[in-house]
């Protein structure tokens, strides 16, 4: 078999609780029962994943598969546009997902359990989904990445990098986001944000968060941008006002049933560019990962990657072509 017909599986051992390590044995059993022999690496550090996807397609491989969490996705995406052999198009991403988070794997219905999960790569349904480019500062560098969720500043962040500390020294569980945003907001103080959606200012008050992106999910399953498609060319915004530790109790559920803009004070705007400054400044992240401070420039890549995707995904859609 050529190179470019195999799979190539960049393995997070940490994922889930070291459930990327475990599980890996049966994965790859389960892999080989369904005709899919791939080769293999797991990731050794942080941004390693990126460092393998670039050295996978460079050894000519089109096909890569993400066994981790949303991180191990961002990264696999990253690498992916890094990568100067081919155009970004031709490499084809599916996800075995053994995170916590997996809010990527739920935008397109891909099931946790593995069986189910590689199914979908089998049956090989795919899309062209966007992806955006932002660019943000980190320690006074301007820095770029390509996001394949969402990405958010103020709260969003704050809430995050927290998360994410306790997620390095050694907890686990799809509370853990929850439990963050908890303790996070009785100490966190909204800023003045300005913000423009196509080099229109659209907002320009106190607000809490900014959250932007392709996808519907965040923090494990809270729907921060309902309305978000993954290949409709746009971008989705939504920006919580400024709002009192009771309301953000009294509406907690909205941040998970998709009627988040039934809430006083939370606005939605969709474009192709977004610019997102902050007095004071404030954190950013990127798919969950920690990545600096704003001001931020974000831009949609129509199409730009080649997704597996769940056939309850592709039958959704055609439903809604029908109505």
């Amino acid at each position: 078999m050529e190179v470019k017909e195999k799979w190539f599986a960049i393995v997070n051992p940490i994922s889930g609780k070291g459930k990327g390590l475990l599980d890996w044995p049966m994965v790859s059993k389960l892999l080989r029962d369904n005709g899919i022999m791939p080769d293999f690496a797991f990731t050794e550090h942080r941004y390693h994943a990126i460092e393998l996807a670039v050295e996978a397609i460079n050894k000519g491989y089109r096909k890569i598969m993400a066994v981790g969490g949303d991180g191990t996705m961002h990264e696999v995406v990253n690498g992916i546009f890094i990568q100067k052999a081919v155009p970004t198009t031709e490499v084809l991403v599916a996800a075995i997902s053994v995170g916590t988070g997996n809010d990527w794997t739920r935008m397109y219905g891909i099931p946790r359990q593995y069986a189910e999960a590689i199914q979908a790569i089998v049956k090989n349904h795919s899309i062209l989904q966007d992806v955006a480019v932002a660019s943000y500062y980190e320690s006074l560098y301007n820095q770029k990445r390509y996001v394949a969720n969402n990405a958010g500043c103020g709260l969003d962040a704050v809430v995050n990098r927290r998360c994410f500390r306790m997620k390095e020294r050694g907890y686990r569980g799809r509370l853990l986001y929850l439990w963050s945003l908890v303790r996070s907001v009785f100490t966190y103080r909204s800023t003045r944000m300005k913000i423009w959606v196509d080099d229109q200012l659209v907002f320009n008050s106190n607000a809490l968060s900014a959250t932007f992106g392709i996808g519907k999910y965040n923090g494990g399953g809270m729907m921060q941008l309902p309305y978000a498609e993954p290949d409709d060319g746009l971008l989705d915004l939504t920006v919580i006002g400024r709002l009192s530790r009771l309301a953000i109790a009294r509406h907690a559920r909205a941040l998970f049933n998709g009627k988040i803009y039934e809430v006083n004070k939370v606005h939605h705007w969709q474009g192709r560019k977004i610019r997102i400054e902050s007095t004071p400044t404030v954190e950013f992240e990127i798919d969950g990962e920690p990545s600096g401070e704003q001001p931020i420039e974000a831009e949609i890549l129509e199409k730009a990657i080649q997704i597996i995707v769940s056939e309850q995904f592709i039958r959704q859609r055609e439903k809604k072509a029908q109505k």
